[in-house]
């Protein structure tokens, strides 16, 4: 599986198709694909980049950002996509700094936090073994480790997953067949709506949807919706409090690496291979994974986390370990072998 949900951008940069190409990353979207890759994929902050023309999901959390093969082209792409749009009224009208010009800049004299909560149990040994051999890598290259908690992490995926399906499911309410997305035509309205949103939307789009109505629902907004965005907030704040003593936060993008289709059924564990990015959506900050190594022959991502419109520092952080591996520069495997499978 390459990720998801943008994951065929992020496969299309990883097998050279493209030069760059663009994902929304709502919880991880654009960083787990990126990490299955091997390729740099770049969430940058909430507001950064314009989400007009985007079908909307999550509207407090969807952020676009660049799938490339290396995190120098992420950043010529980033300038090329950030700034202030009238249309968009979530967007900063703060100008965007030349983060092209800063990326080069290595990472001696900066402090680096590691959240303790993100390299506890779950992970994958060889996941964690590349992960702590990228750290000791940017120790070498001049940075100072600090280990950081934040200790909402654990509440973060059942936040999310009240969050994300209650705005998906005031979003997609629009795609009914009329105005926007599929049609199917029938005798009655009612008919209309109800086989072109069963036909339109998936299993997993209809699970959301029903999670999103039931949270929103007369009774139980209050104990579920509101109580969500309370940890919301202190979620982005365990962040901020983060950000006072250290410039960027170093850890592993996934639990895991890439797994072989069908091989996760069940939504819960799918919705796992997300623990490690959703804390960034929920805070509104920029994020990048980037390839760090090899486990069971697959790659391995290094996110970097920075505060919020801190995506210059998330940037240079991650070229400078780039600049020093050549994780990056590897391909994957492209000529077939004389059974039809990938060699």
């Amino acid at each position: 599986m390459p990720g998801g949900s943008s994951g065929g951008s992020a496969a299309v940069v990883s097998a050279g198709a493209v030069p760059f190409s663009l994902g929304t990353d709502t919880g991880g979207s654009i960083r787990q694909p990126a990490s299955f890759c091997g390729v740099a994929g770049f969430k940058p902050t909430y507001g950064r980049v314009s989400r007009y023309g985007l079908i909307a999901f999550a509207s407090s959390l969807d952020q676009i950002g660049p799938f490339t093969r290396s995190v120098e082209d992420a950043a010529h792409v980033f300038t090329a996509m950030a700034g202030h749009d009238p249309r968009d009224s979530t967007t900063s009208p703060l100008p965007v700094e030349p983060v092209a010009t800063q990326v080069a800049r290595g990472v001696a004299g900066m402090r680096l936090g590691v959240p303790r909560e993100y390299m506890a149990e779950g992970l994958e040994p060889g996941v964690r073994a590349a992960v702590l051999a990228a750290l000791a890598e940017l120790e070498k290259l001049g940075a100072t480790l600090v280990e950081v908690s934040l200790p909402s992490t654990e509440a973060a995926l059942s936040t999310y997953y009240i969050i994300a399906p209650a705005e998906c499911s005031a979003n997609l309410a629009r795609m009914d067949g009329v105005r926007f997305g599929l049609h199917v035509d029938r005798k009655s309205l009612t008919d209309t709506y109800l086989e072109t949103r069963g036909q339109g939307f998936g299993p997993e789009v209809k699970r959301r949807i029903m999670l999103g109505t039931y949270a929103l629902s007369s009774g139980y907004y209050d104990a579920y919706y509101r109580q969500a965005q309370k940890v919301r907030t202190l979620i982005a704040e365990e962040f901020d409090r983060a950000f006072e003593s250290v410039d960027a936060l170093v850890c592993p993008t996934s639990p895991i690496v890439a797994f072989p289709k069908g091989d996760k059924s069940d939504p819960l564990s799918m919705y796992l291979c997300d623990v490690l990015t959703i804390p960034v959506n929920l805070a509104g900050l920029p994020g990048i994974s980037i390839p760090c190594g090899l486990s069971q022959g697959l790659p391995v991502g290094l996110q970097v986390i920075g505060p919020r419109l801190g995506d210059a520092q998330v940037l240079r952080v991650a070229r400078a370990y780039e600049a020093a591996t050549a994780w990056h520069a590897q391909m994957p495997p492209s000529s077939p072998t004389a059974t039809g499978t990938p060699s």
